[in-house]
């Protein structure tokens, strides 16, 4: 009788068996939303930063580098528009472009018609003149002469403001650097940048004279209501900026072409 008991209380004591559980499944990867894609423009005739490689046909240079590796960083998918200067601004003021790129020079006036992202590069006004030329110097030197800017660009602005007759405008910044070299005209004014890679491309034939008369920052243009855009370009370009990127450029486009 005790071994029964005995036996009763062992079996009254047993666990049962636990139910399995099943394995939990891994999460599943996060999956990469598709990059926004944007239209962008520029003009590409202000190397080193756009330009048209001519070999390739592909378009090339500082600007270009540049939203290419914002891109990159915010998710945006870029289709590329070259179009002339003038036409681009217009462009942008009729929203007909989601962003453009092309050493457009922050200003309040263009504000009025378009977004800019913060401030990418500082480059002032400079002015060039043929290599023997000794009679222009500084900015008030160029009353009276014959001086070329491309049309709608600040350095079409600043000869204005000192002399209007003396302005002749271009649609490509290259041909007023032609007329410089070939005499027709007394000084070509641009961006600091692009004067000293002419200079340096043609020494023999012309000079920079001076220093930039004025401080100029370039920026990205959004067209009105791309906000959220804008975000997403100025959170690019610091991250760019933060790795060195930026700097890079600047090494391989315009001091090496200095």
């Amino acid at each position: 009788a005790i071994v029964m008991v005995l036996g009763l209380a062992l079996t009254g004591c047993a666990q049962p068996a636990p139910t399995p559980v099943p394995p939990t499944k891994a999460p599943a990867a996060a999956t990469t939303a598709p990059a926004e894609e944007i239209t962008v423009g520029t003009d590409a005739t202000w190397p080193p930063f756009e330009m048209v490689n001519e070999q390739t046909r592909e378009l090339e240079g500082f600007d270009i580098d540049l939203m290419n590796a914002i891109a990159k960083e915010a998710n945006l998918k870029i289709k590329w528009v070259n179009i002339g200067f003038d036409p681009l601004l217009a462009g942008m003021a009729t929203g007909q472009y989601d962003a453009a790129i092309s050493v457009i020079t922050i200003t309040e006036d263009r504000k009025k018609s378009m977004l800019f992202s913060d401030p990418y590069y500082n480059a002032g006004q400079l002015i060039a003149v043929g290599i023997n030329n000794n009679t222009i110097s500084k900015p008030d030197d160029l009353k009276g002469k014959k001086v070329g800017a491309q049309v709608g660009t600040t350095g079409a602005i600043e000869v204005e403001k000192i002399d209007k007759s003396a302005l002749k405008t271009y649609d490509d910044i290259g041909q007023a650097f032609m007329d410089l070299m070939n005499g027709q005209i007394d000084a070509v004014v641009a961006d600091s940048p692009l004067v000293y890679g002419y200079v340096a491309k043609n020494a023999s034939k012309i000079k920079a004279v001076g220093q930039p008369f004025t401080q100029e920052y370039y920026g990205i243009a959004v067209k009105k209501g791309g906000e959220a855009l804008l975000a997403k370009i100025n959170a690019g370009l610091k991250a760019v900026k933060d790795k060195g990127i930026l700097q890079q450029l600047d090494e391989k486009w315009v001091k090496a072409k200095q």
